[in-house]
Order: C-alpha cells, then sequence, then structure tokens
C-alpha cells in the first residue's frame, strides 16, 4: 500500500495561459506561476488557453476518474460574454438545448443544467469587467453537468454570438471566489473531497 500524500490545489488560470507544465511550443505555461508545485503535479478538467478561472491541479491520479466518470454528475459554472445582445427567442433556444459538433463530427445535443443573463458580472466575479462592454455585448451565467470540448464556446457560436471571455466559477462546490487571476490555493485533502462532492 503506498503512503505517498496527495494534495490538491485550486488556481485562478490566467488568460493566454496553457493548462500545462510543459509544451513544445513557446507558449506561457503554469509552471510560471509563482508556486513550487510537488512533482506529478497535473491539471484536471483543463481549459483551453483564451479562458480563464478556476482549474483543479493534483498529485492524485484518481481525480478525473471520480470528477468526470462518476455516477452522480459534477457541475461547472461559468461565466460568458458574448458579442452581442442577445435575444430572448435565441436565449431559449439555448436553455432548450443546441445542437453542436464535438468529436468525430458527430452531432450532440447541448443542453445547459441552468442558464440566465447576467446583468452585474462583477458581483459573481470582481474581476468580470472588459473593454469591449463599450460595444453590444451579452453576459450570460451558464452551469454544466457535461464537459464536451470546447461546448460552451459552441453554444453560444451555434446562435450566432461570438465568445468574447470565458471563466469558470466553480466544479461543484470548489469555487473560484474573489482570487485573483494566477493565484495557487491549497486544499487538504477531505476539504477538496467534501466541496467536490457538494
Amino acid at each position: 500500500m503506498s503512503d505517498t500524500i496527495n494534495r490538491y490545489f485550486i488556481i485562478n488560470k490566467p488568460y493566454n495561459m496553457v493548462s500545462q507544465f510543459i509544451s513544445s511550443h513557446n507558449v506561457p505555461l503554469l509552471d510560471s506561476l509563482n508556486f513550487a508545485f510537488p512533482e506529478g503535479t497535473h491539471a484536471i478538467g483543463r481549459l483551453d488557453s483564451t479562458s480563464e478561472g478556476l482549474l483543479i491541479l493534483t498529485t492524485d491520479k484518481t481525480v478525473t476518474r471520480k470528477l468526470f466518470l462518476a455516477q452522480q454528475p459534477h457541475s461547472r459554472s461559468y461565466l460568458v460574454l458574448v458579442q452581442n445582445k442577445m435575444t430572448a427567442e435565441t436565449f431559449k433556444k439555448l436553455q432548450n438545448g443546441i445542437e453542436i459538433k464535438i468529436k468525430g463530427g458527430e452531432n450532440y445535443s447541448a443542453k445547459p443544467y441552468s442558464i440566465e443573463i447576467i446583468n452585474q458580472p462583477t458581483l459573481l466575479y470582481k474581476y468580470a469587467t472588459d473593454y469591449r462592454e463599450v460595444y453590444a455585448h451579452t453576459w450570460l451565467l451558464i452551469t454544466l453537468t457535461e464537459g464536451k470540448f470546447r461546448q460552451v464556446r459552441k453554444m453560444v457560436l451555434a446562435v450566432k454570438h461570438r465568445c468574447l471571455r470565458l471563466i469558470r466559477l466553480n466544479i461543484s462546490g470548489i469555487h473560484l471566489q474573489d482570487m485573483l487571476p494566477g493565484q495557487v490555493k491549497e486544499l487538504a485533502e477531505q476539504e477538496f473531497y467534501t466541496l467536490l462532492e457538494k
């Protein structure tokens, strides 16, 4: 039986950072954060480089299976800035589920667990201010219990709204709260799993 003590971290991943420690490309990586992560640390439920917000890092190799292959789905909420004002009709289409293309070119009906239009995004995340807000835009709060590749971006694009900004706020009971972009927080194992099951 292994006596290895696993460690659990959450970070507020900044914009334009890749959710990896190593890359063959010259891109900003997780090792540029001001934190000494232990050997074997890896990202769970990666965010693409242009997405921001909550990212889990851990040395525990079982977390991916527990998070994505569990019988009880784990919710994930995203604050999303899209181009142009969204009509009630378009919002209803997203609410009811929209068809997107997934891996292999297959059609998939993507339906959010919940979706709402947010008029004051800084009440959810104080760094949700954007220079593009001078133009017509809409902020959405989208919660999923599924996670297809670039799902949120594909969903809003399918209804003719380009995603300008995407911030993950939580995974189950693990919340970004007021963490600064680039900030790292370590959670004890019991706290991590308790929050993950909320």
